[in-house]
């Protein structure tokens, strides 16, 4: 089966103050990405599509695109103001991307075949896209996606907060699934959001949750277009900050009846680029992961 997968590489990085995309991570100086598009292509994946602001390319092909493109099949697609429709006027003083679901559309005329999504600044694990490709490879032509779940207690940083879609699962099914924002660890030890208040709402470690690893046919591209002019038109639209986010789009298409989601559970172990901090502990799991033999010295 032929697979894409989209690795979303254009937010700002407001939170780690720094171009997190091209961090130099790996035993080798390779960026994380490399060690998902490395899963990826051993997991099935064929074909790879990386979003970028539009002044990254020039170092994204220094530090390592350049050698990626000799290896595998890499495609660019630029998300920036320039691809929203033209009946739009982005409201005065806005900086801020407008979130996941413009950002996959930006490579809409990259998309040929079905297709995973991932955060660039995430590692999620070889196993992780196993389960992606086989649910894709299985996936109807129409009215069904797929997700790779994790466990909460598994995604937490330990330098500040995270958002995570909390999901329902229902028979291998997610039913819901709900944005929460502010999640980190309490110092007892608990896992809370502390969204609404400084105590924080306690979290179960074992809540399945979505860390943006979704699964698509090209159907889906058609329902994200509509979704995003429907964002854009509402109060949302006029908004300095508002995102459209996958999350909220799938949930709100399964709350309607339009969609249908599979949820592949894994007990794989996150980690990744949040914060400044995080720099470290991801280099120092890389290089655990490499001397365990689980990546060669040099992936590309």
């Amino acid at each position: 089966m032929a697979a894409t997968l989209v690795i979303m590489a254009a937010g700002l990085a407001s939170r780690y103050g720094g171009a997190k995309q091209i961090e130099k991570v790996g035993p080798a100086e390779e960026i994380l990405m490399e060690y998902t598009i490395y899963d990826a292509r051993k997991a099935g994946f064929d074909r790879f599509v990386i979003i970028l602001p539009p002044d990254m390319l020039s170092d994204f092909r220094e530090v390592c695109g350049s050698r990626l493109e000799k290896e595998v099949d890499v495609a660019y697609a630029f998300q920036s103001y320039d691809s929203l429709p033209g009946w739009y006027t982005v409201p005065e003083g806005r900086s801020k991307p407008y979130g996941t679901v413009p950002a996959v559309l930006s490579a809409r005329d990259k998309i040929h075949e079905r297709f995973a999504v991932v955060n660039a600044d995430d590692y999620y694990g070889p196993g992780a896209y196993e389960l992606m490709y086989d649910a894709l490879e299985k996936l109807p032509e129409e009215g069904k996606a797929c997700m790779v779940a994790y466990k909460l207690k598994n995604t937490v940083s330990d330098f500040g907060t995270v958002t995570r879609g909390v999901c329902s699962l229902e028979d291998g099914q997610m039913t819901a699934v709900e944005e929460t924002f502010k999640i980190g660890k309490a110092a007892d030890g608990s896992i809370r959001s502390f969204y609404t208040s400084e105590e924080g709402t306690p979290l179960s470690g074992e809540s399945a949750v979505s860390m943006n690893f979704w699964g698509f046919t090209p159907w889906a591209l058609e329902e994200m277009a509509k979704y995003f002019d429907a964002f854009l038109r509402g109060p949302d639209g006029g908004e300095l900050k508002s995102e459209c986010l996958l999350p909220t789009m799938v949930g709100d298409m399964i709350n309607a009846g339009l969609l249908r989601v599979e949820a592949r559970t894994t007990d794989e172990v996150w980690f990744g680029m949040t914060y400044k901090e995080d720099r470290a502990t991801t280099a120092a799991m890389l290089r655990q992961l490499t001397d365990e033999g689980k990546y060669p010295r040099v992936l590309f």
